[in-house]
């Protein structure tokens, strides 16, 4: 199934769905908070599980959960696909990037000395 297989739909029955969906997570975390020492720790951290896991489970059955989930899989599927440099390679870019670190810090240091001499020296005349 591509990405253009699942088309957009505005459909009322989509809108109930993700309206579902959010209530469930909603109602996980307002149970959690409603009963803070009425009921145990782990059956307030269940129900915030269940919650958000019955209400990602109804989303994904709407079209935009359809299609985010082509997403992942699309993305996964690229992922699989990255040519991951060698451990030599990686070690040379990161010498190559520190090296540059150190000119550069030592070329803006020479400017910052440079224009430093120039304003307060030359042109100021505040040190003498």
């Amino acid at each position: 199934m591509s990405t253009s297989d699942i088309e957009a739909s505005n459909s009322p029955l989509d809108y109930g769905k993700i309206a579902l969906a959010v209530l469930l997570a909603l109602g996980g975390l307002a149970f959690f908070y409603m009963t803070i020492g009425k009921q145990p720790d782990w059956l307030r951290g269940v129900a915030v599980v269940v919650g958000l896991i019955a209400g990602a489970g109804i989303y994904l059955t709407s079209n935009s959960g359809k299609s985010l989930w082509q997403f992942f899989r699309a993305a996964y599927a690229e992922l699989l696909r990255v040519v991951w440099p060698s451990r030599k390679e990686t070690t040379q870019m990161t010498l190559v990037v520190f090296g540059f670190v150190v000119i550069m810090s030592i070329f803006l240091w020479a400017v910052d000395k440079t224009l430093e001499f120039a304003l307060f020296d030359l042109l100021l005349g505040w040190r003498k």
